[in-house]
């Protein structure tokens, strides 16, 4: 397939460009997913899982969101806690603000 590039104006060239793009980004998903074929069929046949070779799972990893501990706490209020993380409790400024230190407020 030749194509006359001298004969097409700038909006042809600028399609065609973008289609090319587009057919290259496909063959290269293609090829990525004939590799990964191979090579889980290759972990396959030597008797082992995905996960045994690279460990976790085969998808990407994602971070966990737990809780975190509490670091300080509310003088008034015992129950009143907080991680240091996020926005500041009310009560965390109203200490503040009162004349407490943030260590005085630490668990």
């Amino acid at each position: 397939m030749a194509v006359d590039l001298k004969s097409l104006n700038h909006t042809q060239l600028t399609e065609l460009i973008s289609k090319a793009q587009a057919r290259q980004d496909e063959l290269r998903k293609e090829k990525v997913g004939k590799l990964r074929e191979k090579v889980l069929a290759m972990i396959k046949a030597e008797g082992y899982a995905f996960e045994d070779i690279f460990g976790g799972t085969s998808g990407p990893k994602r971070r966990g969101t737990g809780t975190v501990a509490p670091k300080y706490r509310n003088p008034a209020d015992p129950e009143q806690t907080w991680s240091g993380r996020g926005k500041r409790p009310r009560w965390f400024n109203d200490a503040l603000k009162a004349g407490k230190k943030e260590k005085d407020l630490t668990i």
